[in-house]
C-alpha cells in the first residue's frame, strides 16, 4: 500500500463516521485555538509595551544622585558624563518647579499643582495627567528624554548656562496655551516673569504617563530664583546605543562608588546614589511578557493533551472495529509496518483537520479579543503570529502520531488467525 491509498482510506474511514470523528477533533480543535489565542494576546500586550519604552527612548540612563556638599558633585558627574562623550550623547537634570507657577499667554492663565481648584467630578479624568509641569532641564533635554522638535530649536548651552529667559513647550502645553497656533517667538510668563518660547516638541502620546506632553522647560540654572534651590537629584543621561549604555554605567558606576566610598560599616559616606537604565526596565519587561507566554501556552496545552488521550481512545475502538479487516490484509501478505503507517496517518490525517480548524478558530478569537480589549491594544492589529499557528499545527500533527503509535502497534500485531474469527 503507497501513501496516497494511506491517505485515501484515512479520509474514507472519517468521513463515514462524522460525528463521532468531529468529536475526536474537539480536543484539538479546543486545545489549538486556546494555545493560538492566549500566545497571540501575550505578544500583543509585549507588543504595547515595548511601544511605550521606545516612545520614551531606549538607551536612557536614570541617575539618582543624594549629595551633601552644596552641588560640587553634581557638577563633577555631570561634567564627567560630558567627558565620556564616546558612549554619552548627553546629560540633563530632570527635576520639577515643586511650588505652584502662574501661567499666563494674553488672556489664558494656567497654573501648575494648582489641587485646590481641581475637578475631581469628570470621570475617566486624571487631573494630575492633565496638569501642567514646569521642568528644570539642559539644552540636551530633549535628546535625553526622546522628545522630538516639531518646531523651533532647542535652548542653547550659553542660555542654560547664563540663565536666559526662554522655554520649551510639550504638545500638551503647547496646545493648552496657544491652540493650533505656532508658539515660537511668542513670550509666556512664569509667576510674571516674561519667557521667550524657542521651541516646542511633537507629542509623545505615551499612555501610562500623558504628563510627559504637559511639560514647559525651562534652564535648569532657575532652581535657584524659582525652585528655592531644591535639590536636583533626578538626571536622565543618554547614551548613543546599547553597548555605550552598558559601558557608561560600568564607568560611571565606578566613578560614583569612587565619589562615594563606604565606611567599615558598609554604608556610603558624602552622599548615595542610584543608577538604572530603561534597557533593562524593557529586557525584564520581554522576559516576563516571554513567561507569561509560556505559562498561558502550557495551560491552553493541556486540552491539546487531553484531545490526543481522545486521539488514542477513538483509534482503539477503530483498531477493534476494524480487527477483521486487520486480518484479511495480513493474511495476503500485508507487512506490520503498513499496518503501522495506515493507522498513524488516520490519527495525523485527524489532529491535522482539527488543528487548522483550531486555527481558523484561533485567528477569528484573537480578533475578537483585540476588538474586546480595544483599551488595552490601541493602535495596534491583534493578529496571531505566523510561527505561533504553525508550532500549533505541527504540534497537533506530532501528538496525533504520538497518541496513534500504541492503537497503530496493537494492530499490527494481531495474528491473522485471531483476528479472521473476530466478528
Amino acid at each position: 500500500m503507497n501513501l496516497w491509498q494511506a491517505f485515501k482510506m484515512a479520509f474514507k474511514s472519517i468521513a463515514m463516521k462524522k460525528t463521532r470523528s468531529f468529536l475526536t477533533m474537539l480536543g484539538i480543535i479546543i486545545g489549538v485555538a486556546s494555545v493560538v489565542i492566549m500566545v497571540s494576546v501575550m505578544q500583543g500586550q509585549a507588543k504595547k509595551s515595548m511601544e511605550m519604552f521606545e516612545k520614551m527612548g531606549e538607551n536612557k540612563i536614570n541617575l539618582y544622585l543624594y549629595a551633601w556638599d552644596g552641588g560640587e558633585s553634581v557638577q563633577k558627574v555631570m561634567d564627567y558624563c560630558l567627558s565620556l562623550n564616546t558612549y554619552i550623547k548627553g546629560i540633563t537634570p530632570n527635576a520639577e518647579i515643586n511650588d505652584t507657577v502662574t501661567i499666563q499667554y494674553e488672556a489664558k492663565t494656567v497654573k501648575t499643582n494648582d489641587w485646590d481648584n481641581v475637578n475631581w467630578d469628570v470621570p475617566g479624568v486624571d487631573p494630575w495627567s492633565t496638569m501642567l509641569h514646569v521642568k528644570l532641564g539642559s539644552e540636551q533635554y530633549g535628546v535625553c528624554n526622546n522628545y522630538k522638535l516639531a518646531s523651533g530649536r532647542e535652548m542653547t548651552f550659553l542660555e542654560v548656562d547664563e540663565a536666559l529667559p526662554v522655554c520649551m513647550l510639550g504638545a500638551g502645553a503647547k496646545e493648552q496655551l496657544f491652540g493650533f497656533t505656532d508658539p515660537v517667538g511668542e513670550t509666556i510668563t512664569l509667576n510674571g516673569d516674561p519667557f521667550l518660547v524657542v521651541g516646542w516638541y511633537e507629542k509623545m502620546d505615551i499612555d501610562w504617563q500623558p504628563q510627559m506632553d504637559n511639560i514647559i522647560v525651562i534652564p535648569h540654572t532657575f532652581n535657584r530664583t524659582m525652585n528655592n534651590n531644591y535639590d536636583m537629584n533626578e538626571y536622565v543621561i543618554k547614551a548613543r546605543d546599547a553597548q555605550s549604555t552598558v559601558k557608561a554605567m560600568t564607568l560611571l558606576t565606578a566613578y560614583l562608588n569612587g565619589m562615594f566610598p563606604k565606611d567599615a560599616d558598609g554604608n556610603r559616606m558624602n552622599g548615595n546614589y542610584d543608577l538604572g537604565s530603561d534597557n533593562s526596565a524593557a529586557e525584564n519587561q520581554q522576559k516576563a511578557s516571554l513567561m507569561q507566554s509560556l505559562v498561558m501556552g502550557a495551560i491552553a496545552g493541556i486540552s491539546l493533551l487531553v484531545g490526543g488521550i481522545g486521539i488514542m481512545n477513538i483509534m482503539l475502538v477503530t483498531v477493534t472495529e476494524r480487527t477483521r479487516e486487520i486480518g484479511i490484509r495480513k493474511a495476503i501478505g500485508a507487512e506490520r509496518s503498513s499496518i503501522i503507517t495506515q493507522f498513524l496517518i488516520e490519527a495525523a490525517v485527524i489532529c491535522s483537520i482539527g488543528g487548522l480548524i483550531g486555527i481558523a478558530i484561533g485567528y477569528v478569537g484573537t480578533m475578537i479579543a483585540g476588538k474586546l480589549m480595544g483599551d488595552v491594544f490601541e493602535g495596534i492589529i491583534l493578529m496571531p503570529e505566523p510561527f505561533i499557528a504553525f508550532g500549533a499545527f505541527a504540534f497537533s500533527v506530532v501528538l496525533g502520531i504520538i497518541f496513534g503509535m500504541y492503537p497503530a502497534i496493537k494492530a499490527s500485531g494481531l495474528q491473522p488467525v485471531v483476528a479472521l474469527r473476530a466478528d
